[in-house]
């Protein structure tokens, strides 16, 4: 249901612009183009096109976030460490890191812990953990949010976009563990003006999706 609020709600600065599929050298330089245009808050692109995006982005208002240990957070702590801190030489300013989901749903808590905790300290970058909400119970979803937030992660992410879309069930609940401590990226399925406005209301301080152009266009038309 719309309101007031939401219909005057400027989404832009919200946004993540992903580009996380099958890309070339000329989508990054459109997805910059349309990050630039339209101030969202970051483009979102893999590691092999950080530089590009940084030249492209310098000394402009979208930040520069890339992924690591993508889609499924499962390569070893030292080659997440390598990609951050290439990521870092390579102008990145926010990395978007999978936990390993493996990992907590074995109980290797401690593990978890000191691998996004050594990415955060060794980088000093934004961290926004990725912690898959879609393929964790109640009870992990709890205790991923802690781990990360005590790693140092300042900002915790519903998923990749990769197993199913974020909620505004899953923003809420974040949004109470985390008392506004850090923020949250809503991603996956955010294909409509109205659902970015549900996800924002909820507590989504972030909107990760490669519909950014396409979500404003759609507010003119209304």
């Amino acid at each position: 249901m719309r309101t007031e609020h939401s219909d005057n709600l400027d989404i832009a600065p919200f946004i993540d612009r992903s580009l996380l599929g099958i890309a070339t050298p000329e989508m990054v330089e459109q997805s910059c183009e349309e990050a630039d245009r339209h101030g969202f808050a970051a483009v979102c692109i893999n590691p092999c096109y950080v530089r590009q995006a940084t030249a492209l982005l310098h000394q402009k208002r979208p930040q520069i976030c890339t992924i690591i240990g993508f889609p499924t957070g499962a390569i070893t702590t030292a080659s997440k460490l390598f990609e951050a801190q290439e990521a870092m030489e390579n102008g990145a300013q926010e990395l978007d890191v999978v936990i390993n989901i493996g990992w907590l749903k074995a109980g290797k808590i401690d593990d978890v812990h000191r691998e996004i905790a050594e990415i955060c300290e060794s980088t000093g970058l934004m961290v926004k953990a990725i912690i898959e909400m879609s393929l964790l119970t109640q009870p992990e979803q709890i205790m991923a949010a802690q781990i990360c937030m005590d790693a140092g992660a300042r900002m915790l992410a519903t998923g990749t976009g990769w197993s199913g879309a974020a909620t505004v069930a899953d923003v809420r609940m974040l949004k109470e563990l985390t008392k506004e401590q850090v923020g949250i990226k809503a991603s996956g399925g955010i294909q409509t003006h109205d659902r970015a406005v549900e996800l924002i209301l909820a507590g989504a301080t972030r909107l990760g999706t490669s519909w950014g152009a396409d979500l404003l266009k759609q507010r003119e038309q209304d």
